[in-house]
C-alpha cells in the first residue's frame, strides 16, 4: 500500500539512518502517532467492565479511540515489549505498559507488524483483572486515512485547579487537560495521565455512591472524582478539599462551552 512501511523495515532504515538501539517506549510512541494518520478497519470486539453496563460486548468497525498523550505516557509509564501475537489473524507486538508510581490501571497494545498501528488495547485493573479490551476479530486488507488532532493542555491549569480548590491532592503523574461546562450547571475538568482519563466534577449536587466514583460535600456544593483507581486513591484526592471557588477556572473553557 502507497505510504505504509512494514514496521520491520521502518526498523532497518531507523538503524541505517543511526537511530539504532529503539527503546520499546519509542516504538510504540512512534507507532500511536501514526494511528493519527492512519486506521484499521474491519470487526471489532469491544468489552467493557468498567463503569459496568448491561451489555458489556459490543461490535465496532474501528478501536474505539483512546486519547493517548506520548509526553505524560512516556513520563509515568514503563513500557516493555514481550513478543508477537496474532490479532485478527496479523502478527502484532505486544507492548505492556505498567505505572511508574501510583495505583493507575495498566495496559496492554498489540501494534501490527507491517502497519504499525493498533489492532487491540485491553485497561487492566491495578490487581490486573480487566475494566475494558477492544480487538480486532476481522480486519480489512487495507487500513484507511485519518486526521486526529490533540490539543495541547492550557498553560497554568493545574494551578488554577489547586487553587480553586485547596486541598486537593491529584493521584500521581494525573494532569488536568480540559474545562467544560455541565449542561445541568457545575464544572468538569479532564484529568489524564496520558493513557487513562478521569473526570473532576464540581457540581451543586452529590452523585450515587458507585466504584470508581468518590463524592465530597464541600461547602453547599459536591466534589466528584471519578476513574479506574482504587476507592481509597480517590478518597484520599478529596480528602484535603475544604473550600472551593471555580471563579478563575472559567478561563478555561472552551469558545463554545456553555450551560444550556
Amino acid at each position: 500500500m502507497s505510504g505504509v512501511w512494514p514496521r520491520g523495515l521502518l526498523l532497518g532504515l531507523l538503524a541505517l539512518s543511526g537511530a539504532a538501539g529503539a527503546s520499546d517506549a519509542d516504538e510504540l510512541l512512534a507507532a500511536l502517532k501514526r494511528a493519527r494518520m492512519l486506521e484499521a478497519r474491519g470487526t471489532v470486539e469491544v468489552t467493557v467492565l468498567f463503569p459496568p453496563r448491561d451489555t458489556p460486548t459490543r461490535t465496532a468497525a474501528a478501536l474505539p479511540r483512546v486519547t493517548f498523550r506520548p509526553a505524560l505516557l512516556a513520563r509515568n509509564f514503563t513500557v516493555r515489549g514481550v513478543g508477537i501475537e496474532a490479532v485478527a489473524s496479523r502478527p502484532a507486538a505486544r507492548f505492556e505498559l505498567i505505572p511508574k508510581t501510583g495505583q493507575a490501571a495498566r495496559w496492554t497494545l498489540w501494534i501490527d507488524q507491517e502497519w504499525n498501528i493498533p489492532l487491540a488495547y485491553q485497561e487492566s485493573f491495578p490487581d490486573g483483572s480487566v475494566a475494558r479490551r477492544a480487538a480486532f476479530v476481522k480486519v480489512n486488507a487495507r487500513p484507511v486515512a485519518v486526521r486526529v488532532t490533540l490539543p495541547s493542555a492550557p498553560d497554568g491549569l493545574r494551578r488554577a485547579l489547586l487553587t480553586a480548590l485547596p486541598g486537593l491532592r491529584l493521584p500521581a503523574g494525573i494532569q488536568p487537560v480540559e474545562v467544560r461546562s455541565r449542561p445541568g450547571g457545575g464544572l468538569e475538568v479532564s484529568l489524564t495521565d496520558g493513557l487513562n482519563v478521569f473526570a473532576l466534577v464540581v457540581a451543586s449536587r452529590a452523585v450515587r455512591a458507585a466504584p470508581g466514583i468518590a463524592s465530597r460535600r464541600v461547602g453547599g456544593g459536591f466534589v466528584w472524582l471519578v476513574g479506574n483507581l482504587p476507592q481509597a486513591a480517590l478518597d484520599s484526592a478529596l480528602a484535603g478539599v475544604r473550600r472551593m471557588d471555580t471563579a478563575g477556572l472559567g478561563t478555561f473553557l472552551k469558545a463554545d462551552a456553555s450551560n444550556p
